[in-house]
């Protein structure tokens, strides 16, 4: 019989707890929470606290007694393990309750205990009505307070996931909200020109939006007793009711580092393929850990529920001998900014530039499913792949619908080692009202694989941006498409259709930049201009993605 003592509930811990008592009837189980719950919804707080998810308990997945009855787990909440004694392999474990201290000893070990809020040491964060969220009582503590105080005012420090899922709640409550983003953009995991639009969501919805705006200080406000006042990077103030900081999480590992575990290069808990710490009998899964990143294979904390999910099954699996290898993470992950979505998976550009990963970048903007059906949306859809390989290396998509369909079918064929040649093969479902005979995957699987034959140049925003004395810029959009929407200035206005006509207004000694709206007649002109000899490039993703970097 194996004695399995499990550190933390949730998504990792509770997950190796149920498939180890699968796997084998006769091992004792015992899992230790410090908290009054072992299994939660932590991704639901913010729609409960927004109304969306009406009942409290829709949050529960599994309460200590019923996960202890199902999988015969001896469970024991409000019970904090205070040391690891690995040569002992004995864990202390001090009961919150009563105050109890006791020893309890194990075959094997693992943890699960999570990341925790990043709070940097700035004065006046232990003033009332400051909070972050991270689990349930976090959530109540936050509803207690609109309730007792109705707020007017919140602020919200950090444009990360739950920043965003955050705003969106308060102002769904009626509450005015702020947000403080230290940086020029929200959410990180994506690019500047994919994350523009999320900022005119925010503001689309009344959101106060201050970027590259960092908070200094807090203090209490003389105006009002209740009220804080916010001291900015920017030299200016802030007063507001209620103030929720969101600016990221650090794995927890006072435990594993007094009981002498490598940490990694990022400050989690290192593991191997197997999810075993330095000491082969102590595994580690979930937010605490770090392993390699799928693409770059270097080293990735990803604090994300589907991972910790896989690694605490595969621990448990692991403990009874099966050898599997978990197989990296990829990120992939989506986020809802009231009536759009963002997702992504793999590496942004930012993060292939900093680890001197080669790559290459195109655009499409298309249609959620067919144009003429009605409700169709605009996929707004970023892929970045190998130049020399082919091999996909991330993607990013905004819009309103379908966004989750395209990351999907991309973070699958990221894993299945599919290149953007592929891509143009995939089939995928069609019928008008939910996509279009060439999805917006295999019409950028088209763009990537031109690009990479060599069929068609591109360029990008900043070389528009920066042009030399030997290029101009051709603008193929209609003139009342100028009128309506501007054009990049300095452009010559040739519209497609008559652009065969009027060539010999073009000169052959310069490279002509070309653009439409969103790339597609701009690609139909470049092939025009190549076959006559001129030489060209086709500005990926247009006008449109042209705004998105401004």
């Amino acid at each position: 019989m194996t004695k399995i003592v499990i550190i933390g509930g949730v998504a990792g811990g509770a997950s190796a707890a149920a498939r180890a008592r699968r796997l084998d009837e006769s091992s004792e189980i015992i899992m230790f929470e410090r908290g009054a719950y072992i299994s939660f919804a932590n991704c639901g707080l913010p729609y409960h606290i927004a109304g969306d998810i009406s009942e409290r308990d829709d949050l529960l997945l599994q309460t200590p007694d019923g996960f202890s009855t199902r999988f015969n787990v001896d469970v024991r909440v409000l019970q904090e393990v205070t040391a690891i004694d690995s040569e002992q392999k004995q864990v202390s474990i001090k009961n919150l309750s009563n105050g109890e201290t006791y020893i309890e000893s194990y075959d094997k070990l693992v943890l699960s205990p999570g990341a925790a809020p990043i709070m940097p040491p700035l004065p006046g964060l232990d003033l009332p009505h400051i909070y972050s969220l991270r689990n349930l009582p976090d959530m109540d503590r936050i509803i207690d307070d609109m309730q007792r105080h109705k707020p007017q005012h919140a602020t919200v420090v950090g444009g990360g996931f739950i920043g965003l899922e955050m705003v969106e709640a308060l102002t769904e409550r009626g509450i005015k909200t702020t947000l403080l983003e230290l940086g020029p953009q929200v959410m990180a995991p994506v690019d500047a020109e994919m994350a523009k639009p999320l900022h005119q969501e925010l503001e689309g919805h009344g959101v106060d939006l201050r970027l590259n705006t960092a908070l200094e200080a807090v203090e209490r406000a003389s105006s009002a007793k209740r009220k804080l006042k916010l001291n900015l990077s920017n030299n200016k103030t802030l007063t507001t009711d209620m103030l929720i900081m969101a600016i990221g999480v650090k794995p927890e590992t006072s435990l594993a580092k007094a009981a002498g575990l490598e940490l990694g290069n990022l400050g989690g808990i290192k593991v191997n393929q197997e999810m075993q710490s330095s000491d082969p009998d102590i595994y580690a899964v979930g937010d605490a850990v770090e392993d390699l990143h799928w693409v770059s294979q270097q080293s990735a904390f990803i604090p994300l529920a589907g991972p910790a999910n896989r690694q605490g099954r595969l621990a448990a699996n692991n403990i009874f001998g099966a050898k599997q290898a978990y197989k990296q993470t990829q990120g992939t992950a989506i986020c809802k900014v009231f009536d759009l979505a963002v997702a992504s998976t793999g590496l942004n550009e930012k993060q292939l530039s900093a680890q001197g990963i080669s790559y290459e970048k195109v655009y499409v903007h298309s249609a959620s499913h067919a144009s003429y059906y009605p409700g169709a949306e605009s996929v707004n859809l970023k892929l970045l792949f190998c130049p020399e390989t082919g091999t996909i290396l991330g993607a990013q998509a905004v819009g309103k619908d379908g966004i989750d369909k395209r990351i999907d079918v991309l973070a699958v064929a990221q894993r299945a080692g599919l290149k953007v040649e592929d891509l143009q093969d995939l089939e995928l479902c069609y019928a008008p009202p939910f996509g279009s005979a060439k999805d917006p995957v295999n019409q950028i699987g088209f763009v990537a694989s031109n690009v990479r034959n060599g069929s068609h140049k591109i360029c990008h925003s900043h070389e528009i941006d920066n042009l030399s004395d030997s290029q101009m810029i051709l603008d193929v959009r209609n003139p009342q498409e100028l009128l309506n929407n501007g054009a990049i200035p300095g452009a010559l206005n040739i519209p497609l259709d008559q652009l065969r006509d009027r060539l010999d207004e073009l000169p052959k000694d310069m490279e002509i930049l070309i653009y439409c709206f969103v790339g597609l007649r701009g690609y139909v002109a470049y092939r025009q201009l190549a076959n006559q000899g001129f030489k060209a490039k086709n500005l990926s993703g247009g006008y449109k993605t042209w705004l998105n970097m401004r």
